[in-house]
């Protein structure tokens, strides 16, 4: 599901039970300021993680991962065109993850 204005979306699988991960708490920062706090639905996903107009700049996503290794993950998303929508998708397991640009 994409927000109906340019946004920043996340969506979390958890690839050893094969099955979105649900609950995952999400915080996206801009310039150091906290801007959401949100954790993913039952489908994994979090559509919107902006409150308001998305604005060119650098963002940073932090993903509190269900990870037996990694309890915290730090993603940087340098937005130069605000009349996008950036997605960015997180694959965990309990000892690697990986994250993308999805579409």
């Amino acid at each position: 599901m994409r927000a109906s204005h340019p946004s920043i979306s996340t969506h979390v699988l958890d690839t050893q039970r094969g099955a979105p991960a649900a609950g995952v708490r999400v915080e996206l920062y801009r310039d150091g300021a906290l801007l959401s706090s949100q954790e993913t639905d039952a489908d994994g996903r979090i559509p919107d993680l902006v409150r308001g107009p998305l604005a060119a700049g650098t963002y940073r996503l932090v993903f509190h991962v269900p990870s037996r290794l990694i309890s915290r993950l730090e993603v940087e998303l340098p937005v130069a065109d605000a009349g996008r929508h950036y997605h960015i998708p997180l694959l965990v397991s309990p000892y690697a993850c990986t994250i993308y640009r999805g579409s």
